[in-house]
């Protein structure tokens, strides 16, 4: 009779252990990432589909893209969409160049820094991302102003 007192005592604290994980959860279950919320690799590269073409169409970034063959806007993609999977919190490494490096002599502006946020939320409006996770990728947008704008020594 003890020996069975015990064994339910023990099956009962495993069963207790482990219920977290019964119901989808961990004692030290980590919030979601940025990349989770916003839907994975797919709804980023949504999102720079339907930014892309924004900017290109705009007169103030022609010079910035214009001469450019279809594999070098291809690359160009895939390494926006590691540089922002990787910084949400994705599985993805970033295997560009250091932005300030792959952005000297192209004279970005504050003017085209903001035109290039003004673009940038409304893809992200019309794709309907929420008011939290669009504040956090601007948020993540604006640590990489310094590497990208250059203002002109005067």
């Amino acid at each position: 009779m003890k020996t069975r007192s015990l064994a339910v005592i023990g099956s009962a604290l495993l069963l207790a252990g482990s219920a977290p994980s019964l119901f989808g959860q961990t004692a030290n279950a980590k919030p979601p990432s940025l990349y989770q919320r916003l839907g994975g690799y797919d709804r980023l590269a949504a999102i720079f589909d339907d930014f892309a073409p924004r900017l290109f169409r705009d007169p103030q970034f022609a010079a910035f893209f214009s001469g450019h063959s279809t594999d070098s806007n291809v690359r160009q993609r895939q390494r926006v969409l590691e540089l922002l999977c990787q910084d949400t919190g994705g599985p993805c490494v970033y295997t560009g160049r250091p932005l300030k490096q792959a952005h000297d002599g192209l004279a970005v502006s504050d003017a085209h820094w903001s035109s290039f946020l003004q673009q940038f939320g409304a893809s992200l409006d019309l794709l309907k991302v929420g008011a939290a996770e669009k504040g956090e990728l601007i948020a993540l947008l604006e640590r990489y102003r310094s590497d990208v704008v250059q203002n002109p020594v005067k």
